[in-house]
């Protein structure tokens, strides 16, 4: 894939860079036409400034980017700390860009490459749907850590991914619910789409359902709201909401994510009903807000620290060459906290 320099787009306009560089930043010491027909070349050719680092050359830079997808999940925050302090290590600059709900991080990808001149890019979270064609056309190394399952007919060798199985921890939740005592689980999910997290988290529900032969209940299953961010805790707030509104009867409610079981922390208790005593809550995750509520919630702990240096570690090991695209699994913790007690 062609991806024209400041000196491809002077040859092809019969000017010098520094020509190309006064029309790009409007100068006034250009002739009008020629400045016309260097905008026109570039559009025509796809060339984005580097603006960051105009005078450094690609092979120079040291900088990655990480694209976050669900900002607005405090779980990302101690991520992305631990992966600014790694990268200041070995002396690289950390590109953060948040991709919208409805952006494809890829496209973001591609031109974050071109403007900032990256050597690499770290996908945290978000749905995974794209394409190997797609994929192909990112010109430096990727890996994708806390994303949702990667369809089996991407090449393993074109990526790597760092994750918990969230399908099989969050079986151990409910496995953990039942265990206490409750049959009447309800659940709150965020996007629920093919390959994404919470899509996995559904399913290892469902799959202890069906091991402990309980009926699955499709009214317990309650959506969060796709017009509003997806993981945060007012979501977790009205969609419990919206669930007790049903008026179907559940001794414990697990959130597929903290934030929504803080924000259904808040409903339970403006409707009256008492955590753990009337309900049980549970969330998934293990952000450090959870310990500070009342009552502190039970989670599942994914390792956070580890899993942000692995992450960057790899990918800086993979920029040097030294090693190749790998696909590594963590085990999550189940903590028990104040939130959740046996169903008598």
């Amino acid at each position: 894939m062609f991806e024209p320099t400041i000196k491809d787009i002077a040859k092809i306009c019969g000017v010098g860079v520094s020509t190309v560089s006064r029309a790009i930043n409007d100068h006034p010491d250009i002739n009008p036409e020629t400045k016309e027909k260097i905008l026109e070349i570039i559009q025509e050719y796809g060339y984005v400034p580097n603006n960051s680092a105009r005078n450094l050359k690609r092979s120079d830079a040291k900088a990655i980017a990480v694209l976050i997808k669900g900002i607005a999940n405090p779980f990302f925050t101690n991520m992305i700390k631990v992966i600014e302090k790694e990268c200041k290590k070995k002396h690289y600059a950390m590109e953060l860009s948040h991709v919208e709900a409805d952006e494809n991080e890829v496209d973001v990808a591609q031109k974050v490459v071109k403007e900032k001149r990256l050597r690499g890019i770290i996908f945290l979270g978000g749905l995974f749907s794209h394409s190997e064609e797609k994929l192909r056309k990112l010109s430096v190394p990727f890996v994708f850590s806390t994303v949702g399952s990667i369809p089996e007919n991407i090449s393993r060798n074109l990526y790597s991914s760092i994750s918990v199985d969230d399908r099989l921890e969050s079986a151990k939740m409910v496995e953990y619910l039942i265990k206490i005592g409750h049959t009447r689980i309800a659940i709150l999910v965020a996007e629920a789409q093919e390959q994404s997290i919470g899509r996995l988290r559904l399913e290892g529900y469902c799959d202890t359902l069906r091991t402990h032969n309980i009926e699955l209940d499709q009214n317990l299953i309650c959506q969060t709201d796709y017009e509003r961010s997806h993981f945060s805790m007012e979501n977790g707030y009205l969609s419990t909401k919206k669930l007790l509104a049903r008026k179907i009867p559940f001794t414990a409610l697990y959130a597929v994510a903290d934030t929504l079981a803080i924000g259904a922390l808040r409903a339970l208790h403006e409707a009256g009903l008492r955590v753990p005593q009337d309900i049980s809550l549970a969330g998934f995750d293990g952000i450090d807000m959870i310990n500070y509520t009342v009552p502190s919630i039970t989670t599942i702990h994914q390792p956070v620290e580890k899993m942000a240096k692995d992450t960057t570690k790899l990918l800086f090991d993979i920029i040097a060459g030294k090693r190749k695209h790998q696909h590594i699994t963590y085990q999550a913790e189940l903590f028990i906290r104040e939130s959740t007690r046996e169903n008598i």
